[in-house]
């Protein structure tokens, strides 16, 4: 069973429609929607294990130009 996450982003000003784009370009990203309050993009990612899904965030989503800040909320099944 894969590992889902929402991944909670903060981006530069005026960069969030960019950085949505760009990342939902990312393999493993199933959505990516800019939002307001105090986060500017929200993505729903899937990976095969929580390394992996550790992997994607850090090697490939926190590397977009514009992103400022980045926090991964696993969904967990209660």
């Amino acid at each position: 069973m894969p590992v889902r996450a929402y991944v909670l982003i903060q981006t530069e000003v005026g960069r969030a429609a960019t950085v949505a784009r760009s990342v939902k370009a990312l393999s493993g990203v199933i959505a990516a929607e800019g939002v307001t309050g105090p986060y500017d993009v929200i993505v729903r990612a899937e990976a095969d294990t929580v390394d992996d899904l550790g992997h994607m965030v850090v090697s490939r989503i926190q590397l977009i130009d514009g992103i400022t800040r980045t926090v991964t909320c696993p969904i967990v099944n209660l």
